[in-house]
């Protein structure tokens, strides 16, 4: 099989990509061949050397790079399938992509329409289901629409910096239905990026302009004295057909992030390799853990998901109520993330866990080339 792994990107999250591709990369099978194309941080998208390639899969500790020689410019051919990637106008003559992507422009849905009119397979969710999860706001009105729970939030729209005395109405109106502290979270950045807490207005008023330099749209979330649960959850929900155990929808063994800084921001995340400690399976009865994986499940097919997402929750310590968070449909998978981790521990290993969701691909790209499109 021909494979090209995509990585990079106009994102916030460009380092973390070129990280997570190259775990991807030493997952993926000896057999297949595979073609790396790296996108700059200005969109344009270049064919690497295979020189790269080795460098990176003889060394575990080495992380991609993107060399932009722009006499290997890929472009991308509409509705030309396996010959859809080209270089000089030959065809890379790829079967299926992996976009190791994250954050915006690569896993909002952008790139997943531009695939999709290219007319080539490719791992992960949708172009609406990448779209709408890619929006903290849309996903929870889906989930709050089945009965599923979330934290309760506002959403605030740039439109209303507008007006001083509008915002601070809001402002205003928003501390007295939530109370405080408060959790401030751009609509639709990840890693949190632009996610800041408050402890009064004043630092609301701070978080509010720092979040909306990442986004127009930025949700306010009642701050809870919360454990940090994840699940990792595959499959495909819309087409799943009974025979088929690489569609079937599964929740993976949750795990727990117990950060040591304020939150688990950026730096917990990404930089401080003491930001976080990782228990999987989380320390919850046999029950909670089933609960667990169950609403996840839930989460990701009231979603129309597909292919994988890491499906995140908050525990209140105080109640015990169990509230969804977000859903990342391209999560990460570097040495740290918790993704494979929890397939990992479920017994899925991490090469095996690459060919599930290449395989997955495929499948979903040939039930949707069944369908009629015209007459």
């Amino acid at each position: 099989m021909n494979i090209a792994l995509i990585y990079g990107g106009r994102s916030g999250e460009h380092e973390i990509s070129l990280i997570s591709a190259s775990s991807i990369l030493r997952g993926m099978s000896k057999d297949d061949k595979i073609v790396l194309i790296g996108i700059d941080k200005d969109g344009k998208w270049y064919l690497q050397d295979d020189s790269e390639k080795e460098r990176v899969c003889s060394d575990n500790s080495a992380t991609l790079s993107i060399k932009a020689n722009t006499s290997k410019m890929v472009t991308v051919i509409p509705g030309a399938a396996k010959d859809s990637l080209a270089v000089n106008g030959k065809s890379l003559e790829i079967d299926v992509v992996f976009p190791a992507l994250h954050g915006t422009y690569g896993e909002d849905g952008r790139i997943q329409g531009l695939l999709d009119m290219a007319d080539i397979p490719y791992v992960g969710c949708t172009t609406m289901a990448s779209a709408v999860t890619m929006d903290k706001e849309k996903t929870k009105m889906i989930w709050q629409s089945v009965g599923l729970p979330v934290v309760p939030y506002v959403c605030i729209k740039k439109s209303t910096l507008l007006n001083s005395v509008v915002f601070d109405e809001v402002v205003k109106a928003t501390i007295e239905e939530l109370g405080l502290p408060l959790f401030v979270k751009p609509c639709c950045a990840g890693s949190s990026n632009g996610a800041s807490k408050a402890n009064n207005q004043k630092e609301l008023n701070y978080a509010l302009m720092q979040a909306f330099q990442w986004d127009d749209k930025v949700l306010i979330e009642k701050a809870i004295n919360a454990r940090e649960i994840e699940c990792s959850v595959t499959g495909n929900s819309v087409t799943f057909p009974s025979d088929s155990e690489t569609e079937e929808v599964v929740a993976y063994i949750p795990g727990e992030i117990v950060p040591n800084h304020t939150f688990y921001d950026f730096d917990a995340k990404y930089n401080d390799p003491n930001g976080a400690a990782l228990q999987i399976p989380a320390n919850l009865s046999e029950n909670d853990l089933e609960k667990i994986r169950k609403t996840a499940c839930a989460a990701y097919k009231s979603l129309d998901a597909t292919g994988l997402s890491r499906v995140d929750f908050f525990i209140d310590k105080d109640s015990g109520a169990v509230y969804l968070n977000e859903i990342n449909t391209l999560p990460g998978f570097t040495s740290i993330s918790m993704f494979p981790k929890m397939c990992e521990a479920a017994g899925l290993q991490f090469p095996e866990l690459i060919k599930l969701l290449l395989d997955e691909a495929v499948q979903l790209y040939n039930a949707k080339k069944s369908l009629i499109t015209s007459r």
